[in-house]
């Protein structure tokens, strides 16, 4: 467990404290908590989590003199129960990504109407009782990124979607470097955003912010272009993306989209200065998806540039092609091997078993979704866009328990 960063042991954790840590001192001589306390607590296979202990600040006003001593926080309880969440049942789904090794040349671009209709649909407003924001969905299975900014102190979140539909978001997991949050709604087949990673973004670029300003209307399109990309300093830790797309309160958490309809960054920040308008800092993808490495096994998927085969070894009585427990043949689609250490994985496609590694296998064009599992392993999961006439060579590594 760490208070404000540092580490103080693990639960249960105990530690005296003045009285006036807990509420208002009768005189100004009397202790009194001169700070925020942030406790974080993490433990292997379970999403870490952030509580906020103090409330405040308030103002120290002699009621005598009426001078004023300054700010003060106090404890919100004498006593802190605090439920972790398992990984393997908060994480749940596949995370989408595109990687620049993987693209074999120019993609088609979308018309700003279908971007923002494909889009827009995962894109969730976020509210407690004193922020607001904006976040995306990035799972079928409800996980939502959004700022940690606007997360953190929060044990939950209100997330609207564009429909009206309204569900409540559980903070899952605050990043303690990077200003990013995970949150969880209950229920599945959400509208959910893939990512590119930053190595496919180009300075020059169309990009697209979906926001929900507070002095605005919800669900607003403002567009833009890259500026530049790289790291700065000043906006913090991790790589990020200057653009040109108006970014206001309320865009904090929202995705900022490339023309094909991919997350390449975080909306995060806005430069406020004298005399400087038209400068927005998104924090890119490929953080995020570092980040998601920590409970996705396998990392992110990718979904360009993919096309699996499978010539596997079969169950008894099984047909390799058989539509019951694959897709069917389609013309014009390249054959691609599967592998996997340990050897003899098996093989779910589409939540179907297929057989066991090495294999071979002929995909129609789409979405899929791949799952090998090995005993005492984690499962390795990748979810797959068939391009026509694709090819790639799957080579999974899972990752021992």
């Amino acid at each position: 467990m760490q208070i404000n960063g540092v580490l103080v042991g693990t639960t249960p954790y105990e530690q005296s404290i003045p009285g006036g840590y807990l509420h208002k001192t009768k005189t100004a001589l009397g202790a009194r908590l001169g700070y925020p306390m942030v406790a974080r607590l993490t433990l292997e296979g379970y999403a870490a989590k952030e509580i906020q202990l103090t409330e405040g600040p308030m103002s120290w006003v002699s009621t005598l003199k009426g001078h004023n001593h300054g700010a003060y926080w106090l404890l919100k309880t004498d006593h802190f129960q605090v439920e972790l969440q398992s990984a393997s049942k908060t994480f749940t789904g596949a995370v989408e990504s595109v990687s620049g090794s993987l693209v074999p040349g120019p993609r088609p671009e979308l018309s700003l109407e279908e971007l923002v209709s494909r889009t827009k649909p995962a894109v969730v407003f976020l509210k407690s009782l004193t922020k607001s924001g904006t976040g995306f969905f990035i799972t079928d299975t409800g996980v939502i990124a959004t700022n940690a900014h606007l997360a953190r102190g929060e044990e939950a979140l209100l997330a609207t979607s564009p429909n009206g539909t309204q569900l409540e978001s559980k903070i899952v997991y605050v990043d303690p470097d990077l200003d990013i949050a995970l949150a969880k709604t209950t229920g599945e087949g959400f509208p959910h955003l893939p990512f590119a990673e930053v190595s496919t973004v180009r300075q020059g670029e169309s990009v697209l912010a979906i926001e929900n300003p507070g002095d605005a209307m919800l669900f607003s399109v403002t567009k833009g272009i890259v500026s530049a990309v790289g790291r700065f300093d000043a906006a913090g830790p991790g790589t990020w993306i200057q653009t040109d797309a108006p970014i206001n309160p309320g865009n904090s958490g929202g995705p900022l989209l490339n023309s094909r309809g991919e997350v390449i960054g975080i909306n995060s920040q806005k430069l406020i200065k004298k005399n400087v308008t038209g400068i927005g800092f998104a924090l890119s993808a490929s953080d995020l998806l570092e980040v998601l490495h920590r409970f996705y096994p396998a990392g992110p998927k990718p979904s360009e540039g993919v096309t699996v085969s499978v010539n596997a070894k079969l169950p008894s009585g099984a047909s390799m092609m058989n539509t019951a427990a694959s897709p069917q043949i389609s013309p014009g689609l390249e054959v691609t091997e599967i592998t996997s250490d340990p050897d003899g994985a098996e093989i779910f496609l589409d939540d179907k078993f297929i057989g066991t590694t090495p294999a071979t296998l002929r995909l129609t064009e789409g979405t899929h979704t791949l799952i090998l599992k090995s005993p005492h392993h984690a499962d390795w999961i990748r979810s797959i866009n068939i391009l026509k006439e694709s090819t790639v060579t799957v080579k999974a590594a899972l990752r021992p328990i």
